[in-house]
């Protein structure tokens, strides 16, 4: 595991409690954390926090963090989820070394202790099925009922069990639950059930198993097994702590963890429940789970997220007990900040009006020299061409403009980047009487940055030869959601924003963008572009635009 980390760690009562294990000497020093996804979907935003805390605290500590897959579930599994997994977190600049594990590795084991539980009397087969085991629970205000067979004995109970895993019995024919409290005011301690009966193959141990284990006994077992000493969750496992500690006290296990629970990651027009996200996939809202708009992390990474700036992030937003809703806007701003410190530029026009530079050799291209990153001469130089016909932006021109518009209009001259000083002397138009073409003069002597007799000129554009053009399809992206919080909505596809993508069908990139090894660039003026991963072609490269140069929808929600 290497050091990922940007700046040193923001305090946070986990890293308190940690501290204070170290100073007593509990664990005996040791700290070792744990990821433990289930492989039945693809990893989102919120998971990142979670595989940060886990990877970034053991590595803060000189210790060690394990992923371990909760496959427990075979019906809702996929080694295609696992794979996924794996490929995410080491994506964001994580690795477990050789310590990758899965609860099925335990399945034998968890079994045994399943037995010792039957053994001292503390479970026992029940018989009801899982109608009457939900309506003898109890309520947060009534007690629970005993089961009938609660008193079964003890070799009836093993019998039952054997059975069970040997597939004699029928799916919710019997369950083994804990023999813990009916009227425990925690309703996780209220006789819950460990093992229940499956009739579905394993994508790892085939149909050699009929019975699965319950996560809640499942994980704080194998957190014991693998010499887990801070096991790090959300706060919706906190009413689950009484249960994971009372399943390890009852057992000869080689380790008691310490369960510490932390607020999930809630982010502001986005959803990640699982199910919610399956159904605008399969619905057809996105293109799939890796669409750049998805909060997955494949998204992410296909949108052009760097993995530092969600690290970056993770950090920022800090480690609470607190559940609080973050603004998808901070999020961007780690992902703008990383951006402009590494990703090279290069000039693109993405709503093209062509200008012709009458004065300019019609057969003529002029090399011009330009810095790869402004702020870093490490980056190199890249060379731009310049010929007499160029694209420029269609909204760097107006017929009639304001007294502060800064760029074309009848008459005036605005800079080219890096280039030369032109006036535009005639518009050529449409039918409609729309701007069709442009016809500039340029000044020879104004390219070493000033025109021949010091005039000023505000303005400066970015453009792009036509002859050397790139062609470009270009994915422009906003929120998925057009309110903050979607999933509170009685249905979520209700506030599916119509304007979430929008496609530039015909744009046009300076000719580095295919010569260069990167993927991600700042189009000049523009915003961060990343070459997409799936769609892009020979003969037109797709870009997906990470993140505009400001928040400009902190600026559109202000307008409101």
């Amino acid at each position: 595991m290497t050091d990922t980390r940007s700046g040193p760690p923001t305090a946070n009562f986990i890293r308190h409690i940690i501290d204070a294990d170290q100073r007593s000497g509990k664990h005996g020093g040791r700290v070792v954390t744990r990821f433990p996804p289930e492989p039945n979907g693809y990893l989102h935003i919120g998971h990142a926090k979670s595989i940060c805390l886990n990877f970034g605290t053991a590595l803060e500590y000189g210790g060690r963090c394990n992923l371990r897959f909760d496959d427990t579930n075979p019906a809702t599994e996929d080694v295609e989820y696992a794979r996924a997994i794996e490929q995410d977190v080491r994506w964001l600049g994580f690795d477990w070394d050789d310590r990758l594990f899965h609860a099925s590795d335990y399945f034998e084991q968890l079994y045994d202790y399943a037995c010792d539980l039957i053994r001292a009397g503390k479970a026992y087969v029940d018989s009801q099925s899982a109608e009457e085991i939900r309506v003898t629970r109890g309520t947060l205000t009534e007690p629970g009922q005993d089961s009938p067979w609660r008193d079964r004995d003890v070799a009836t109970n093993l019998d039952l069990f054997a059975r069970m895993r040997a597939g004699e019995f029928a799916e919710g024919e019997h369950v083994l639950r804990a023999r813990i409290d009916m009227a425990a005011p925690n309703i996780n301690l209220r006789d819950p059930t460990l093992y229940r009966i499956r009739k579905v193959p394993h994508h790892r141990t085939g149909e050699s198993w009929h019975i699965y284990p319950m996560y809640d006994y499942t994980h704080c077992i194998s957190d014991a097994l693998e010499g887990i000493t801070h096991s790090l969750c959300t706060l919706e496992f906190e009413d689950h702590r009484p249960l994971y500690d009372w399943v390890l006290d009852q057992l000869d296990v080689p380790c008691h963890p310490q369960q510490i629970e932390f607020a999930r990651l809630e982010l502001d027009y986005t959803l990640t429940s699982k199910r919610k996200l399956l159904a605008l996939v399969r619905e057809g809202h996105v293109s799939g789970w890796d669409d750049p708009r998805m909060p997955t992390l494949r998204g992410m990474r296909r949108r052009g997220y760097p993995p530092a700036a969600i690290r970056e992030f993770c950090e920022r937003i800090g480690v609470t007990k607190k559940q609080t809703v973050i603004e998808f806007g901070v999020l961007e701003n780690c992902v703008r900040e990383e951006l402009d410190r590494t990703a090279p530029r290069a000039m693109a026009v993405l709503g093209p009006i062509k200008v012709v530079i009458e004065n300019f050799p019609a057969d003529h291209t002029e090399w011009l020299e330009a810095p790869v990153h402004p702020k870093d001469t490490s980056f190199g130089t890249r060379r731009v061409p310049l010929t007499r016909e160029v694209w420029i932006e269609r909204e760097d021109y107006m017929d009639d403009p304001p007294k502060k518009f800064h760029r074309l209009a009848p008459g005036r001259e605005v800079r080219l980047r890096y280039g030369y000083v032109i006036r535009c002397d005639e518009v050529r138009r449409d039918a409609a009487g729309e701007p069709l073409e442009l016809r500039c003069t340029y000044d020879a002597a104004s390219g070493g940055g000033q025109t021949a007799d010091g005039r000023k000129v505000k303005g400066i554009i970015h453009w792009v030869s036509t002859a050397h053009a790139l062609p470009l399809e270009v994915r422009l992206f906003d929120r998925l959601f057009d309110v903050p919080d979607p999933g509170a909505a009685e249905d979520f596809r209700d506030h599916l924003n119509p304007a979430s993508l929008h496609v530039v069908e015909r744009a046009w990139g300076e000719p580095s963008l295919a010569e260069s090894a990167a993927t991600t660039f700042q189009f000049e003026r523009l915003g961060y572009f990343c070459r997409d991963s799936r769609d892009d072609a020979p003969d037109r490269a797709v870009f997906n635009r990470t993140a505009t140069l400001r928040d400009t929808w902190a600026r559109v929600k202000n307008t409101d």
